[in-house]
């Protein structure tokens, strides 16, 4: 009784102590006007106990969100600066600098502007402007059609490119990453500048200008700037869903289904379901975006996370959410499943389980691509064009012969998160089976810092000089008469990159197989289409070629002296509870008579 009566007198000196401090802080707050608001707000904060906050809030302002949703962004459409009329883009970003005042150096700061970022792990440069592909080969001398995805402005002029470090912040695109109105364009060979008059459509290229007519007419800029708003999937995808070119071409898990994407196809985008935008996992903070292409972090170990914080530098990870053991169980048996696969997380990734397939919205995506059959032409002069029973076009002529799929089944490998691309100006080094790797990926199943990740390997047959050994840049789009799309002539067009990308060039091309690996990451499936046992677990199974690991069910790990030996060892033991039963029934008879 004694220790009650002494918890009891504490808790009342307690109580009544705060209600004493909360009386002078309110007094003080009201009579004191040369103590600030948010010193009052902190000591308040400090001193409240849970159930007194309601008192609090008619003493103290609370933010709450208006009718256009978070506090910021704010709604834009009545603001003074962005009525217009804007006869330039650059206006327009005037107009949002004026309020933004820092935005426009931080854009300036990220791979998203200047194409190009150091990779710690790796002690490279990485970025389009750095390293080759196995698509458009590198934007080098290409600039004025490339920055259609880009966010920046540059000169209309289709032969004058700009080097973005000599740029000006008003040159910085607001728009193509905040339009809400989903008519913005940014239009090719004018330096990733919106349409300010009308503009033809170059045959073959409508998916890229954003429309199916002949031409483009000039953008409303202000009705376009008071849309304005934080960034959708509409916007992101603008660009990354049809990057290389077209839609879904380049990543696989990637393309215009996604913007409005059914539960089948992704868990966590579904419109009608989480409707998660892409800033949800890819967190942003001054316009920097987590999660790129460069940095992974393949085998997160940390075993509490941030949602959407960086690991390893800059990227996000499904462990951000859903910890180290995403597995849970409701009863005995579903919690025994559950522990069962999360011992597999140790060695293998989320999305090889969870992303049975890519490219499965729809859109197919280009597996391979074939420079070295580009260049015939139609009987009517034009570029050839020949498509498969499903309107691809699997042949045309400024590009070459290619193969799309669509439903694909990853190819995995150990890998952990290290990326070692080819560099402009790179001499091939190709592999046992003649095939250069424009990134080769590291990893292990001993290094413990690999699992097993899903992957898109895109193909191609690209330029090389066959003197040096240098993987050809090469100058592909433009209306001169140097670039491969109004010449198809290799040799001007090999030249002209080169020359813009400082390069040697002997003047001898010949072709190379390349390859090219997409870490699979996008197009979460439900976890009813999550891989079952039997889909690894057996002969030719998806991970037939993966070594490292045990998997009970697959030949290649049966030995059969081991097996022989386990069935012996299992046999005698058999035979001797066996024999000893008999001798225990013989000896209890013997008692018994």
């Amino acid at each position: 009784m004694a220790f009650v009566r002494h918890q009891t007198n504490h808790s009342l000196d307690r109580y009544v102590s705060r209600g004493l401090a909360l009386l002078a802080i309110i007094v003080f707050a009201n009579y004191a006007p040369a103590f600030g608001t948010e010193q009052s707000q902190a000591l308040l904060n400090a001193q409240s106990a849970p159930q007194e906050q309601a008192s609090i809030a008619k003493f103290v302002p609370q933010e709450v969100d208006g009718p256009v949703g978070k506090k910021t962004p704010q709604d834009h459409s009545h603001f003074k600066q962005l009525q217009g009329p804007f006869t330039s883009p650059e206006q327009v970003t005037q107009a949002c600098l004026s309020c933004h005042t820092h935005a426009g150096k931080q854009v300036m700061s990220t791979i998203h502007w200047t194409w190009k970022a150091w990779n710690p792990k790796t002690k490279q440069m990485v970025g389009k402007s750095q390293v080759y592909n196995t698509f458009c080969v590198s934007p080098i001398s290409n600039e004025q059609f490339c920055t259609v995805c880009h966010v920046g402005y540059g000169s209309t002029d289709p032969n004058k490119f700009i080097p973005f470090d000599q740029r000006t912040e008003d040159k910085v695109d607001c728009l193509v990453c905040h339009d809400q109105t989903k008519n913005y364009r940014k239009i090719p060979f004018i330096g990733g500048n919106p349409a300010m008059e009308k503009i033809a459509v170059r045959p073959g290229c409508n998916e890229v200008y954003g429309t199916d007519k002949p031409y483009v007419l000039p953008q409303d800029l202000a009705k376009i700037a008071q849309s304005v708003t934080a960034p959708t999937r509409s916007n992101c995808g603008g660009c990354h869903f049809y990057g290389g070119g077209g839609d879904g071409v380049k990543h696989g898990d990637l393309d215009s289904s996604l913007l409005n994407p059914s539960h089948e196809l992704d868990v966590h985008m579904d419109a009608k379901g989480l409707n998660f935008p892409c800033q949800q996992c890819h967190q942003t903070k001054d316009h920097k975006v987590t999660g790129e292409h460069y940095a992974i972090d393949a085998s997160p170990k940390q075993s509490a996370f941030i949602p959407g914080g960086e690991h390893n530098g800059n990227a996000t990870a499904c462990q951000s959410c859903h910890s180290l053991a995403p597995h849970k169980g409701k009863d005995l048996i579903s919690q025994q499943i559950a522990s069962t696969l999360n011992t597999h997380t140790r060695d293998i990734a989320c999305e090889t389980c969870h992303i049975p397939e890519f490219a499965r919205g729809g859109k197919p995506t280009k597996m391979n691509w074939n420079y070295a059959t580009a260049g015939k032409l139609a009987p009517n002069g034009s570029p050839l064009v020949m498509e498969d029973e499903n309107g691809r076009n699997t042949y045309w002529g400024v590009k070459g012969s290619f193969l799309w799929e669509d439903n694909v089944v990853p190819e995995y490998r150990w890998f952990n998160g290290t990326e070692r691309w080819m560099h402009i100006g790179d001499k091939i080094q190709p592999d046992q089976n003649g095939i250069v790797g424009i990134n080769n990926i590291e990893g292990s199943p001993t290094d413990g810092q690999s699992k097993i990740w899903p992957f898109k390997i895109s193909r191609n047959n690209q330029p090389y000089d066959t003197q040096s050994g240098i993987l050809a840049v090469f100058h592909s789009f433009g209306f001169d008469q140097d670039s491969f799309t109004m010449t198809y002539n290799w040799q001007k067009a090999i030249t002209t990159g080169m020359k813009a990308a400082k390069l040697p060039y002997s003047g001898q091309y010949g072709f190379v197989k390349t390859q090219m690996y997409w870490p699979i990451a996008h197009m979460v499936a439900p976890k009813t289409k999550a891989l079952g046992c039997a889909q690894c677990h057996a002969d030719n199974g998806r991970l037939q070629n993966i070594d490292g690991v045990y998997m009970p069910g697959r030949s290649k790990d049966h030995q059969p002296w081991i097996e022989r030996m386990g069935f012996l060892a299992v046999a005698l033991t058999l035979a001797g509870v066996i024999i000893h039963g008999l001798i225990r029934i013989t000896l209890w008879l013997r008692r018994r008579s």
